[in-house]
């Protein structure tokens, strides 16, 4: 029997190159990116047997893709791997107006949920990004795709941009759900080695966030999208109620997916594998029906409990002592002594017959939670 899961396909071109983004992306050339798709074809031809419970186009930037194309591409994805009608099917989209003339199409095509790279609504902190869009835009794009019947959009948004204060992020916040989305997420920038955000945080570290700024500008999201009535179902995630992710929940149930795409990574069989990040070797190999270069692990024993520990914990429900048991044949509350004692003497935790799940202090100090369960030494 295929395995059934989510399926993630990579479309890795951007208008520009935002200077904080370590994605596999490169500057859009129409010449490759016809090419990419070619690849994409051959690799999709070549797919391992697999059920598509949810399909997700991200990147890069989708939407540098004609709307027929991207059309074109759900079409075969659907037909090749069985995803059931009405099922998500998740876009990635740069509110660029220049890039938003296809929701109509996006729809007809069974794509039923978008999501906005926003960013900020501040014009000085999108200036600082590299980002080239306005905030009106963001709202003409929200207003193209209702027009097109799209009744589940998600923002994106990003604290603890330089220079930005908790004035202007509650501001983001408050512009945010006045557009009244169904799904909001909000991720504390991360400097990623090799990008221009790292070279300017060597020559300039004060001029970013630090853990205490960071945390406080996490609790006023937090606290401001529960009073609107948003459910923050995972670290990073808020929904409205019935408009969470399916998608992503999937890879925090530690379910399979199968990635398509330079970069992307599967997860079959319990071997998690990543395609290499180089475009041209995977154009070449994909076009050639080879097997596409990259690296691959099967997680086993220790490793196997740890991550799928790691990302349930992820979650507002938790690890769920019964039905984790079940699969992964521990007792977890004694398997994970140790570190459940630390956690909850930190007040990191809340434990309880049922379940085990982060303290809303343990959210603001989540890497390190999860961490413990990764590395504990079983």
């Amino acid at each position: 029997m295929p395995e059934t899961g989510g399926l993630y396909v990579h479309l890795p071109f951007c208008p520009y190159i935002c200077p904080y983004c370590d994605f596999a992306k490169w500057p859009h050339r129409q010449s490759l990116a016809e090419r990419y798709l070619a690849a994409l074809e051959a690799e999709i031809a070549a797919a391992p047997p697999f059920t598509a419970q949810t399909i997700f186009l991200g990147g890069g930037t989708p939407n540098t893709y004609a709307p027929e194309q991207i059309a074109a591409l759900v079409a075969r994805l659907r037909e090749r791997f069985g995803l059931a009608d009405g099922a998500e099917i998740t876009i990635e989209l740069n509110p660029d107006l220049a890039l938003c003339e296809g929701f109509d199409l996006y729809r007809a095509a069974g794509i039923t949920r978008a999501s906005l790279g926003v960013q900020s609504f501040v014009p000085s902190e999108l200036e600082t990004l590299g980002r080239r869009h306005s905030p009106s835009d963001v709202a003409e794009a929200m207003r193209r795709a209702r027009s097109a019947g799209f009744d589940n959009v998600s923002l994106d948004l990003i604290f603890a941009v330089p220079g930005q204060t908790a004035e202007s992020w509650s501001a983001s916040l408050e512009a945010a759900l006045a557009l009244e989305p169904e799904h909001i997420s909000t991720y504390g920038l991360t400097i990623e080695a090799g990008t221009p955000y790292a070279a300017w945080s060597e020559r300039e570290p004060h001029a970013f966030a630090d853990e205490d700024a960071e945390a406080e500008l996490y609790g006023i999201a937090i606290d401001r999208l529960n009073a609107a009535g948003f459910e923050h179902y995972e670290i990073s995630n808020f929904a409205r109620p019935g408009f969470r992710s399916i998608h992503n929940a999937l890879y925090w149930a530690n379910a399979a997916y199968l990635g398509l795409g330079v970069g992307a990574a599967s997860y079959l069989g319990g071997v998690r594998s990543m395609h290499a990040r180089e475009l041209n070797v995977y154009v070449t190999a994909a076009l050639a029906g080879g097997p596409i270069p990259g690296e691959a692990e099967r997680l086993e024993g220790p490793a196997r409990v740890g991550e799928a520990a790691m990302l349930a914990l992820r979650t507002v429900e938790g690890v769920e002592l019964t039905s984790f048991g079940e699969r992964y044949g521990i007792d977890f509350l004694s398997y994970y002594e140790p570190v459940l004692r630390e956690m909850l003497g930190l007040e990191l935790l809340e434990v309880t017959l049922q379940r085990v799940r982060l303290t809303r202090r343990g959210r603001f100090l989540a890497n390190t939670v999860c961490g413990a369960f990764l590395s504990s030494d079983r």
